[in-house]
């Protein structure tokens, strides 16, 4: 039987199998003894041990698409990251290292402005123009209001969607909007897996309908890129695409090398320069890193 991880905590693993409901399962040995670790979002195979009790086994992992270290999730479709227009204004250099985060990993990523009603329409063009420039899709909703919810709730469906910001931003607001047509068998999941010992708060999957889920990532705040060199980075910045390989120096860091296209196309402004800033600020941060573990 066939179905998906979709919470992990002290050493039960909880799996959505279609049309037959969560069962809580052990992991089988084999895993720890070939330094493997289910992960939440995984896809698996398990072994029922009672129907009427819905336990189980995992005793296979299929392949991954992807993973995320921090938090630790699996088999990621797409991310929506939600910011406020304002109370409080977006962070630049927290939005751009979600991005980087995103891109080394290839998920697809949107990025949602909410409370646009505090905002202007000036600020809203000003975002729009600085990320859509990028690549990314951007959204604007005022979730009190349930303005451009059906919007966010249309990008949602049929896809494994990790949802994150900053708090205060109305993100918990926005994700609760989306299960208000919460179907009889996921008000169950939540039941089950609310109860006993299990209640710590850790990453899951919440489903939001058949083949719809929505990563639930407490804290998710504090963003991680596992093992990236500073020689990378500019992989992970949309915009500087074009301009690869038109340098005068093959490999140009797009720093401080003289004939960089990406530093003249910021001098004509065809590049943010915020976001160049926080592209030299990550660079260094990894160049520190890189000297550190030499």
């Amino acid at each position: 039987m066939n179905g998906r991880i979709i919470k992990g905590i002290a050493g039960f693993y909880y799996v959505d199998v279609v049309e037959s409901g969560i069962y809580e399962c052990k992991a089988k040995g084999i895993f720890r003894k070939n330094g493997q670790k289910p992960l939440v979002g995984d896809l698996v195979r398990i072994e029922v041990l009672d129907e009427a009790e819905k336990t189980a086994n995992v005793v296979e992992l299929y392949p991954r698409k992807n993973e995320l270290i921090r938090p630790a999730v699996a088999n990621i479709d797409q991310a929506i990251v939600i910011f406020a227009l304002k109370d409080p204004e977006p962070n630049r250099a927290l939005l751009d290292r979600f991005l980087v985060m995103m891109e080394h990993v290839d998920v697809p990523v949107t990025i949602c402005f909410n409370k646009c009603d505090l905002g202007t329409e000036k600020d809203r063009e000003y975002w729009k123009r600085v990320y859509e420039h990028t690549g990314y899709s951007v959204l604007f909703s005022a979730a009190l209001e349930e303005d451009g919810v059906a919007e966010i709730r249309q990008l949602l469906e049929g896809h494994t969607t990790v949802v994150a910001g900053p708090s205060g931003v109305g993100k918990s607001t926005i994700t609760n909007l989306m299960q208000s047509e919460i179907c009889m068998e996921t008000g169950e999941i939540s039941r089950k897996l609310q109860r006993g010992r299990h209640t710590t708060r850790h990453s899951q999957l919440i489903p939001i309908s058949e083949g719809t889920y929505i990563v639930d990532t407490p804290g998710f705040t504090s963003l991680y890129t596992a093992e990236m060199e500073k020689e990378q980075l500019k992989f992970c910045f949309p915009e500087f695409a074009e301009f690869e390989g038109s340098c005068r120096f093959q490999g140009c860091a797009h720093m401080n090398e003289p004939g960089c296209k990406v530093k003249e196309a910021l001098k004509e402004g065809r590049v943010s320069k915020e976001r160049y800033e926080n592209y030299q600020m990550f660079y260094e941060e990894l160049k520190e890193k890189e000297r550190r573990r030499y």
